[in-house]
């Protein structure tokens, strides 16, 4: 059990350093992109809420594909290992919100520093 709750959290750890790298990656890909828009008049929190609803939505796509994976490979095991019990909707629910919780967290920073561009520094970049 220790095993296990070890590997989970180390891919929990994994999972985060690589939404906060791809969501790093992507801001700065689209420097010039954001500094368009606020030069147009696009609010900083506008800018902030755009960045983090895309981390959201690798978070959310992840989870609609891993539940219900993860509800049939459950009962599958059930059957091969002792004392595993099907179920636990309460603890699918905590895990879930846990994930969106540190998905919130990986995503934080990289939408700051795309709300904190200087529009006319990144024009005058180009």
């Amino acid at each position: 059990a220790w095993l296990t709750a070890s590997l989970g959290l180390l891919a929990l750890l994994l999972t985060t350093v690589g939404l906060y790298g791809v969501t790093a990656y992507t801001v700065s890909r689209r420097t010039h992109e954001i500094g368009v828009r606020m030069a147009l008049g696009a609010l900083r929190g506008t800018v902030f809420f755009s960045v983090l609803k895309d981390g959201l939505r690798l978070t959310l796509i992840g989870t609609a594909i891993g539940v219900p994976l993860s509800l049939g490979l459950i009962h599958v095991l059930s059957h091969v290992l002792y004392r595993l019990m099907p179920g636990g909707a309460p603890l699918f629910v905590l895990a879930i919100l846990l994930l969106l919780l540190v998905t919130s967290v990986a995503c934080w920073l990289p939408a700051r520093r795309a709300a904190r561009i200087n529009p006319i520094e990144t024009l005058r970049a180009e």
